[in-house]
Formats: C-alpha cells, structure tokens, sequence
C-alpha cells in the first residue's frame, strides 16, 4: 500500500515538492483506519500550531471519535513522535514551548530583545531547548539593506537576505498598522546573529547586541564558565 501511494505521489506533477518520506508503524496489526486519520488529524494540527513547515494537503480532517481507551493510546504515540521525529532532524510538528520572561527552566534564556529607534525595529527572543526563536510581534526592518564591498561579504550578507526575502514571501513578515513589519508568527533560527541580521536587515553580532536586564545573550551562554 505505501508503495503504491508513493509512485502515485511520484508521478503526480502537483506533488513534486517532496524528497523524503517518513513512515510511522506499530507492533502488529492494532491500527485501524479510524486510528490513522484520527493521527493524520493531530499531525496536521501538532505542525499547523508548530508553524514550521508549509503544509500542501488542502485539507484538514476532524479526529474521528475513538474510544477513550483508543484516543489516549493515539495521543501517546503522538508524544513519542514529537520526541522521535526532531532526533532525526524532522522539525515539523515539534511545538515550541511557552515563554515565559523569567523561565523555570535552567537550560532557557530570559527573554532578549534587540532594538533599533532610526529603523524601527523592536524585536524580542528566548533561547529555548537548543533554538533561538525570534517571536511573533517582533517589528522588523522591510528590507534587507546591508550590501557590503569584499566578495565574501556579499555572499554572507546574501545569506543573511534569502531567510528575510522568504519570510515576507509566505507572510511571516507582514505589514503592522502601517507602522512597520511584523512577524506573524514565533520563528527559530539556527543562531542569534542570525535572527539579528534578519530583524536588522544587516550584519549582527547576536551574542552582543540581544540583551536582557541581566546582560548579553553571550554572557548568559557563559555563565558558570571561567
């Protein structure tokens, strides 16, 4: 049956945008088609509230109702998944935490903000489990403005411009009361002087320039250190 569906994908013009493909099983045979689309329903919703990935199926199916026994039973294999799948370096329905601006949690940074007066940017951000999530409502320059003169700068900038020009191409950057852009939705990045770069449209050293009442985002990944 998998295979089937997947020379079906693969010869479907439309759905070309894949190059892998996950595939979830259980012990034996206690999956019903009820337990998968009631899965497929939670899937689409984990990855809809993630806001990672930009989800191609048209559309999104109720959970069908199962037994109390069935759903919770579907729910702990949801979690596991959500712990399996970023293992692998699958992202998609791996939800970000709640901030908080004084977390609980040692591993979580207070909450950092980076800010511009002459170009209006005042964006915030938490270093949380591993990622440096720039969060929704951050205001962000319109364009990307740094340019640079070696050719190594210029490809480092133009690294820097394509996360910029792609957010405001699927309307995570989004215009703000006429006041400015802002991102409609929490985005991690990979570093914070990448997030910087993107919220202050040119080269950022993020360690230094994201801050909270207690100093650097650097001084905090230090701490502890002499």
């Amino acid at each position: 049956m998998i295979a089937t569906r997947l020379r079906y994908h693969a010869n479907d013009k439309d759905r070309g945008f894949w190059d892998r493909v996950g595939v979830m099983t259980s012990k034996g045979t206690n999956l019903t088609k009820s337990h998968g689309r009631y899965l497929e329903s939670r899937r689409i919703q984990l990855a809809t509230k993630a806001g990672r990935v930009s989800l191609q199926k048209g559309t999104a199916p109720p959970s069908p109702n199962l037994p109390e026994a069935d759903a919770s039973d579907r729910e702990y294999f949801s979690g596991q998944l959500q712990i399996m799948l970023p293992v692998l370096g699958v992202n998609a329905i791996r939800v970000r935490p709640t901030h908080s601006p004084v977390p609980s949690n040692p591993m979580e940074s207070p909450m950092l903000t980076l800010s511009d007066a002459k170009s209006g940017v005042a964006a915030s951000s938490q270093h949380v489990d591993g990622e440096f999530t720039l969060l929704a409502g951050s205001r962000v320059v319109p364009r990307w403005h740094g340019v640079g003169k070696a050719t190594s700068t210029q490809r480092a900038y133009a690294g820097y411009r394509a996360p910029h020009e792609s957010l405001l191409a699927d309307g995570s950057i989004v215009a703000e009361g006429g006041v400015g852009l802002a991102l409609s939705r929490d985005i991690a990045f990979s570093s914070p002087s990448t997030a910087g770069a993107v919220a202050l449209g040119r080269s950022c050293n993020g360690r230094v320039e994201w801050v909270s009442p207690g100093g650097s985002v650097g001084a905090w990944e230090s701490r502890g250190v002499d």
